[in-house]
């Protein structure tokens, strides 16, 4: 009677599990649609030519969607460059230079910067990142490397610069939280191992901790890049919202999300919605594709 019982109670969990699973994949399968089904005036109308058109004047309706892309790839491409580092230097001195009393406290605040609003980080980087990066930062790059095209021109404050790095901030949380984590599951003896080898604490950290967790470093990598590509309040605030393509990164741009947060209330004319619905449509594509690469990149590491 108790076995048929457990059995049925299994039976239950598993048809619950599966339909939460469907629902899930329901919901995600709802949004492609509607989405599409919001987007298709433009489609039509565009088609992927969409996606190479760098002119963005709703008045005129003309709609092209190359500088959003480009200043959504490239922000989160810098805030990723920078944040990855920075990262992995946190959660390895939380797991292996701080005592496990004070790690858990130091994590904790790490982990506390995640659920800032980011609203707050908008404020934030207006009121003290932005004057830092005019007044400071700015001219320090230029001063050192201003021969570099990317380094070039005027400095407002505002700009792809000032966004990337709030971007950076918000995900060192994310990379370092799910690094440490990753740290922490390295068996103690593989560590002992390498230090009875002669390896110094540097070489041990090296061998034993960074090149087993390769793939799981990667996954976290990956997660923040997501954080990165969707960001819209904090990047609309201090990316400048410039329809425009530039080499240099002090100069003001627009991502993706900045655009639609922007437009999406005072859109009035059909065509005009259905690009912003577009551009949505198109942020869903390079964030799947982005995590499908790096799923891919995750899985050939984890077999070598």
């Amino acid at each position: 009677m108790l076995k048929l019982k457990s059995k049925s109670q299994d039976a239950l969990l598993f048809y619950i599990l599966r339909l939460i699973s469907i629902l899930v994949i329901g919901l995600l399968l709802l949004i492609i649609y509607i989405l599409f089904k919001s987007a298709l005036p433009s489609i039509v109308r565009n088609g992927l030519s969409f996606i190479l058109k760098s002119d963005w004047n709703p008045v005129e309706e003309q709609f092209g969607a190359l500088p959003f892309i480009f200043g959504t790839l490239v922000t989160s491409v810098i805030a990723l460059v920078l944040a990855t580092p920075i990262s992995i230097f946190i959660a390895l001195f939380m797991c292996e230079y701080l005592p496990k009393s004070i790690s858990r406290i130091v994590s904790l605040l790490v982990e506390m910067v995640a659920a800032i609003p980011s609203i707050v980080f908008g404020l934030w980087g207006i009121f003290y990142l932005a004057p830092f990066v005019k007044e400071t930062l700015a001219p320090l790059l230029k001063n050192y490397f201003g021969y570099l095209p990317f380094f070039q021109g005027p400095s407002f404050g505002i700009g792809i610069l000032t966004a990337s790095l709030i971007l950076a901030i918000m995900i060192v949380p994310t990379i370092s939280s799910i690094s440490r984590s990753i740290f922490e599951l390295i068996p103690q003896h593989q560590k002992e191992a390498a230090y009875a080898m002669g390896s110094t604490k540097y070489e041990m950290v090296k061998l034993a901790i960074i090149t087993p967790s390769i793939s799981g470093i990667s996954s976290a990598v990956v997660l923040g890049l997501g954080r990165a590509l969707g960001e819209t309040m904090a990047v609309t605030m201090l990316i400048g919202n410039s329809p425009s393509i530039t080499k240099s990164i002090f100069a003001p741009a627009a991502t993706m999300a900045s655009v639609m947060a922007n437009e999406y209330t005072d859109a009035n004319t059909p065509m005009h919605i259905a690009s912003l619905c577009y551009i949505a449509l198109l942020l869903f594509i390079i964030t799947f594709l982005s995590n499908l690469i790096a799923k891919t990149i995750v899985k050939k590491l984890s077999k070598t």
